[in-house]
């Protein structure tokens, strides 16, 4: 995925209400502009760190652009825009480079399922039967580890799809747990149980219930975001 228009540079002064963001452009410029992640975004932002945006060119916009990239407190590059991750998956999808979904023949997005008015990101018809694939975006890491980690604050809506997928499993209906990660320098990806236990556990016991449990990471790049590789899940 290419960044058309290319993105601008900037450093952040502060980010505030969730979704707003303070920066200071390379021109001097101060904008306060969307940051479009209702995570906590730890470890992925400092003050005065170099950030990357997108301006928008529509007069109608309350803000004039959207925060897509962080250069983190470690020296790594964050993709914070967690509404591009489904974009990512679904041109590694179409493309082939997700193996294990390889083969399908349609996609639905947003699709409503389950016991609890969840909707889920994808529905592949494959061969076999169909395949609902939930998708998060992983942008945690730390100085010390290569190990990224899931979610970034306690979040019962992710707890929530686990349970939905592993209700599916056990009907003998196929459910996959797909996590981007929008974070470079990335070898693996980990439930954060210290920060959401409960997520933990639904993921330990989604597991148990027959979900496949997926992470790919993404190359990143001021110019431009790819899906690319597999990386393991570790416990």
């Amino acid at each position: 995925m290419q960044f058309d228009p290319p993105l601008e540079e900037g450093r952040l002064l502060q980010r505030y209400k969730r979704f707003l963001a303070d920066i200071e452009t390379l021109d001097g410029e101060q904008l306060t502009i969307h940051c479009p992640n209702t995570g906590s975004m730890l470890n992925c932002m400092s003050p005065g760190g170099r950030i990357w945006f997108s301006r928008s060119s529509d007069p109608k916009r309350k803000l004039p652009g959207t925060w897509e990239l962080a250069e983190t407190p470690h020296g790594r590059l964050a993709c914070i825009n967690t509404s591009r991750a489904n974009a990512l998956v679904e041109a590694a999808l179409r493309a082939g480079v997700i193996t294990e979904l390889a083969g399908f023949s349609s996609l639905r997005r947003e699709v409503r399922f389950g016991q609890e008015n969840s909707r889920v990101d994808f529905v592949l018809e494959c061969a076999d039967g169909p395949a609902f694939v939930e998708v998060k975006s992983v942008t945690l890491g730390f100085a010390d580890s290569a190990v990224a980690a899931f979610p970034d604050a306690r979040s019962e809506r992710a707890s929530k799809h686990l349970r939905e997928l592993g209700r599916l499993a056990r009907d003998g209906v196929r459910a996959l747990q797909l996590y981007c990660v929008n974070l470079s320098g990335i070898d693996a990806v980990r439930p954060a149980a210290e920060i959401d236990p409960q997520y933990a556990r639904a993921l330990s016991d989604a597991r148990a219930a027959g979900v496949e449990v997926l992470a790919y990471g993404c190359e990143l790049s001021p110019t431009a975001i790819e899906l690319l590789r597999p990386l393991p899940v570790v416990a």
